[in-house]
């Protein structure tokens, strides 16, 4: 399988966000008022000894509310083929128990052997759990991560955006982060996964709006390409250079000068029309200086989101142990896809987490010198107007 690009919402799933979440709730029939109970009872092992085992969050880290509703969307597809799923006592798994088994799986990045034996199963089942899991959540969840596609949702990502540090007409902020991967010794393509820092890993770039919700997401590309690259390898940068995507309502700065819309990212990136980095170099003036305070604290968002989700679905923070090349990057997706979940679930056990904005501890900054000339203009005149110096 190749790399995982951006998405398309399906037709079926152009509904905003809450109303899918009330529908999927609404069609999920209600799970025994004592399944946690007896799920509980059965952890054995290390996790039973662990702080609070017997406490959902600190099992799961989301809340009771957020896994009823993802259990009633991958309720079909999990169910749908027969299986042979059970637990060492011969009795078959239900879908609690499975999504239960698959959430541990990614959230705590613990081995196979691990879980089966926390939770009374052997390795294989773990695994044959977590990837059905994995498939159901991607065709299930996937409307979880998708472009606005309304003006007025937009125009509201804009707004916030915007009360961030004043940017005006900004639509996302881009970053790009490693996950490590440690590959068989066999393997006669690992020099193309090794990246600048000498580290096995694979690329995901993200875009992400002021909620840290991702927007867009690229995974699959090995470690070794540079940010540039594997922007220009994606999905979004076709849409945005053809077009059809940060092609709406342009503001007026002053002076007749209009600002179109556009996403922001590091120096990795180029600065193009549609995607403004900060000016690089020493002795800058004051009004480039002010801009990339602004352009740093907005962009903060995208840094403190791929924190987060390493945070939360450990499995892909530490070094995935000769992982399966192809699967990786759809369990990847899985993982930005649960991430949006419990932001649109308003999950309130996310606020009990710290915010972090070091995802790539000990990887330098990549800087890219590509600029076009419309791109410099722009960004020139934006950040002489946040400064008061482009008067009318």
């Amino acid at each position: 399988m190749g790399p995982i690009r951006g998405f398309k919402r399906k037709k079926r799933a152009e509904k905003k966000v809450d109303q899918n979440v009330l529908a999927a709730l609404l069609r999920s029939q209600p799970q025994p008022l004592d399944w946690w109970d007896d799920f509980s009872q059965r952890i054995t092992g290390p996790l039973s000894q662990s702080k609070n085992p017997n406490k959902f969050e600190s099992v799961f880290k989301i809340s009771r509310k957020t896994f009823n509703y993802i259990c009633s969307l991958v309720r079909d597809n999990m169910m749908a083929r027969p299986s042979n799923f059970n637990g060492i006592n011969g009795k078959p798994l239900s879908l609690n128990d499975q999504v239960a088994v698959a959430l541990r799986r990614l959230s705590s990045g613990e081995s196979l052997s691990s879980v089966g034996e926390s939770f009374g199963m052997n390795q294989s089942t773990v695994s044959q759990i977590t990837w059905r899991f994995v498939e159901a959540i991607e065709e299930r969840g996937i409307h979880h991560l998708c472009w606005p596609s309304t003006e007025a949702e937009m125009e509201e990502l804009k707004s916030k955006f915007q009360k961030i540090r004043g940017l005006p007409n900004c639509c996302g902020a881009i970053d790009i982060t490693h996950i490590m991967m440690t590959l068989p010794t066999m393997d006669s393509t690992d020099d193309i996964w090794l990246d600048h820092e000498k580290n096995c890993s694979m690329i995901l770039q993200a875009v992400v709006d002021p909620e840290m919700r991702f927007r867009d997401i690229i995974t699959g590309w090995p470690g070794s390409l540079s940010d540039d690259l594997v922007l220009r390898s994606s999905g979004f940068f076709k849409l945005s250079e053809e077009g059809k995507r940060l092609n709406g309502k342009k503001v007026e700065l002053s002076q007749g000068k209009e600002l179109r819309e556009y996403i922001i990212g590091d120096a990795g990136f180029p600065l193009l029309p549609w995607l403004l980095t900060p000016y690089q170099g020493r002795g800058l003036l004051d009004f480039q200086s002010e801009f990339n305070k602004r352009h740093f604290a907005t962009r903060m968002v995208a840094q403190r989101a791929l924190a987060r989700l390493k945070e939360m679905w450990k499995i892909i923070q530490g070094v995935m142990w000769k992982p399966d090349k192809h699967r990786l990057p759809r369990i990847i997706l899985a993982c930005c896809i649960l991430h949006n979940i419990v932001i649109d679930m308003e999950d309130e056990v996310q606020d009990e987490m710290p915010l972090s904005h070091h995802h790539d501890s000990n990887y330098r900054q990549q800087t890219c010198q590509s600029a076009d000339n419309t791109a410099v203009v722009i960004r020139e005149n934006l950040s002489l107007c946040l400064s008061g110096k482009l008067t009318s």
